[in-house]
């Protein structure tokens, strides 16, 4: 059975930096692309970032400059370093892997909230 557990999110203030982490285990088949989306209520979900497996990454224009992600290919694991954080960053953070047969997996979320 395929997990992925997030963890790192929190209450922050503006400015402030927040780490958020995904572990994946269970699957049998590599991972493509691995990535990070957020959804704030009434929202729709909307990518914060993703990295395929050769490190090439993708942003949001509301987070580049800001925000970085990265992964671990051997552990399985992506990481998203959030710096210079705002209250519009406050959302439920979601990661989600593609394996290279095109399975697509979430997580459960973490919540971010960012707040004086």
């Amino acid at each position: 059975q395929v997990q992925l557990v997030e963890s790192g999110g929190g209450l922050v203030q503006p400015g402030g930096s927040l780490r958020l982490s995904c572990v994946v285990s269970g699957t049998r088949f590599a991972i493509s692309t691995m990535g990070w989306y957020r959804q704030a209520p009434g929202n729709q979900r909307e990518l914060v970032a993703s990295i395929t497996r050769g490190d090439m990454a993708n942003y949001a224009d509301s987070v580049k400059g800001r925000f970085t992600i990265s992964r671990d290919n051997a552990k399985n694991t992506v990481s998203l370093q959030m710096n210079s954080l705002k209250p519009e960053d406050t959302a439920t953070y979601y990661c989600k892997v593609t394996t290279i047969n095109y399975y697509i997996y979430w997580g459960q979320g973490t919540q971010v909230t960012v707040s004086s």
